[in-house]
Order: C-alpha cells, then sequence, then structure tokens
C-alpha cells in the first residue's frame, strides 16, 4: 500500500450522448448504446469501435449488475459522496456487456469481492449527473 492523492480540476461539456445518459439517471433510468457486433455500451459510446460509426441505438439496462473488479478507498475526500471507507468498483450492470466505474459501499473491505452482485442506490433527489447513483450496496444475500 503506498498513499496516493492526485486531483485534476476541470469543467466538462458532454455533448449529446453522454448528456442524454445523464439526464436518463435523473429519472432514475440506466441507458446505454449497441454497437454494431451488440455489445451494449455502458455508459454510452458515442462511436461504434468496431466501425466508428456514431451510435443512435439506445438501450435500457437495469440498475443492478456483477462487480468486476474493485480497488478500496479507505479514507475519502471531502467532497465525496460516501463520507466512509468504500469500494471504487468495475459493474458489469444487467443487460450491459461493458462495465462501468461507480462506488460501492460496505462495511469494511472483506465484504468486497469480485464476482459480487450489487445494486444501485439512487440519490433522494437524482440530477443529471452520474451522482444520481449515490452508489451501489451488495444485494441482499450477496455480501
Amino acid at each position: 500500500m503506498a498513499p496516493l492523492r492526485l486531483f485534476y480540476p476541470y469543467d466538462r461539456t458532454v455533448g449529446a450522448t453522454l448528456g442524454r445518459f445523464l439526464i436518463s439517471l435523473s429519472v432514475r433510468k440506466i441507458e446505454g448504446t449497441r454497437g454494431s457486433d451488440g455489445v451494449v455500451h455502458v455508459p454510452p459510446a458515442e462511436f461504434d469501435p468496431v466501425t466508428g460509426s456514431s451510435l443512435d441505438d439506445w438501450v435500457q439496462v437495469g440498475d443492478a449488475g456483477e462487480v468486476l473488479t474493485w480497488s478500496w478507498q479507505p479514507e475519502p475526500f471531502a467532497d465525496n459522496t460516501l463520507q466512509q471507507p468504500f469500494a471504487w468498483a468495475l459493474i458489469r450492470l444487467d443487460g450491459a456487456d461493458t462495465p462501468m466505474l461507480h462506488a460501492v459501499r460496505v462495511a469494511n473491505q472483506n465484504d468486497m469481492a469480485s464476482g459480487m452482485r450489487v445494486r444501485a442506490v439512487w440519490a433522494s433527489e437524482p440530477t443529471p449527473s452520474i451522482t444520481a447513483i449515490m452508489c451501489f450496496e451488495a444485494e441482499p444475500g450477496d455480501g
């Protein structure tokens, strides 16, 4: 273990694809785009990785999925949504083929495992932001 603290403050415009994704989050819906090879990308890809063409085939996916891999965050930053230790995880949502990065709230590091099932915990008042999903938690019976 080695302490590492990186911070890059910036503002970003999101464009039509990520804009739609974030707006759908504000109504508690998760969408991705389907590529020419049938792969569902969540978060959505703007361009097809196979052909380079614009992607406009939108697919709604589930708000639960499987942790593929994870890393423990023992001390959250001051502006973090979770103010407790948590895991950063790559989560493949039900209906998606690519994973998305998000926080998983568990009691301690020993409660995390690759392969565990997690479900989104929605913010009480979701906004068009990735923080509309406050975090993920283990599904009942899996953690």
